[in-house]
């Protein structure tokens, strides 16, 4: 947990807690600020957004089909907030990308359903696909800079949504965006309103992005990596500001992170993928606790590389190897090449889910596959 975000959340605990800085920077710390804040892991029935056995291809015109997703499965509930944990290449933004079915042109859908509020989202047309983007499921993009149009003023940006989905007059749709600035965190809307991309900040461009995200109310708000371009402090005001809209109007968030910290003070639950195959899902209490796959162990220890040391010199924890070629179809557990506990039938034959918890589930051998 990177120090300033540790620093920024301890005046939160009040005088009569017995709280040490050790406390706030051990082991436990995770577990302890979930129940301080608490966090539940208590699951709803109904599903808002539910994925099932999904399989994307790529098949670029002068290359091999790249399997970027493999049978990946996922539940969403209302209100929910589930991150998405794993390196880079591993399929989290693949999967945001076909939760709004805006994969590029050279993906294919192999197999398996995206079910949202019942309506099989595969299956839709696009006319039907473009009243639920923006209305019902939205984005909030990694480049805000890259997201925002550099000629148009932010505030008319953030109208475009409005005046796409809700039928108002143009004067609602000013105070309405204005009211969303002020929700976001601006106390002078109006300045921001009329201010071009350039001319804002990166934390203020995300602010503007998160506001034209839940412009409409959606139900579920994918974040891609909404935290990695920004500052320790910033990324703290960020994740706070998602976690107080989700609350205030029961959205459910997705949020896509290679970096277990930002996911720690943020979700409910934890998805970890790897090779575009959901390797395990948990509480964050189990996950950080007590993780059952060997690469989730391995990216749970790399977050002490926030917690250097100042006595002592320590080498930064690394996974070795490195991830696999997609390109063929794996057999076996993807991760043996650089699993330390890999035993023979790792590479032998294909793996199945198994549920060691009522609260977990992984795919590895180790648990009775």
């Amino acid at each position: 947990m990177p120090r300033v975000f540790v620093a920024r959340l301890r005046p939160r605990i009040g005088r009569g807690t017995s709280v040490t800085w050790s406390w706030l920077t051990g082991p436990a710390f995770v577990v302890n600020w979930c129940r301080y804040m608490n966090f539940s892991a208590e699951c709803a029935t109904e599903s808002l957004a539910l994925v099932h056995e999904l399989s994307v291809t790529y098949l670029p015109d002068s290359d091999q089909p790249v399997h970027a997703l493999d049978h990946a499965s996922l539940e969403i509930r209302p209100g929910e907030l589930v991150g998405i944990l794993g390196e880079s290449g591993s399929g989290k933004s693949t999967l945001a990308a076909a939760l709004l079915k805006l994969l590029p042109t050279d993906a294919r859908y192999d197999s398996g359903t995206i079910h949202f509020r019942g309506r099989d989202l595969l299956a839709l047309p696009e006319t039907a696909l473009r009243r639920i983007r923006g209305a019902e499921i939205a984005l909030i993009p990694q480049e805000p800079a890259l997201a925002l149009n550099p000629a148009i003023r932010v505030g008319d940006q953030i109208a475009e949504v409005l005046r796409a989905h809700v039928r108002m007059t143009r004067r609602d749709r000013t105070t309405r965006v204005e009211e969303l600035l002020i929700e976001v965190g601006f106390d002078r809307p109006r300045p921001i309103y009329h201010a071009y991309p350039h001319q804002l900040s990166g934390g203020q461009r995300q602010r503007v992005v998160i506001a034209q995200a839940v412009a409409c109310r959606p139900k579920l708000v994918i974040a891609d990596e909404a935290t990695s371009k920004l500052d320790a402090s910033l990324q703290a005001e960020i994740i706070a500001l998602m976690r107080e809209i989700s609350q205030r109007h029961r959205m459910a968030f997705v949020v896509i992170s290679h970096d277990p910290t930002v996911l720690a003070g943020f979700v409910d639950r934890i998805a970890v993928m790897y090779a575009g195959r959901m390797v395990e899902e948990g509480c964050i209490e189990d996950i950080f606790r007590r993780p059952l796959h060997p690469y989730t162990q391995a990216l749970v220890r790399l977050s002490a590389r926030y917690l250097p040391s100042a006595r002592t010199r320590v080498r930064f924890p690394a996974i070795d190897g490195e991830p696999p070629n997609l390109t063929g179809r794996i057999v076996g557990c993807p991760f043996a090449p650089r699993c330390p506990e890999r035993m023979q039938v790792c590479t032998e034959r294909d793996l199945r889910e198994t549920t060691p918890r009522l609260s977990q589930r992984v795919s590895c051998f180790k648990y009775g596959n």
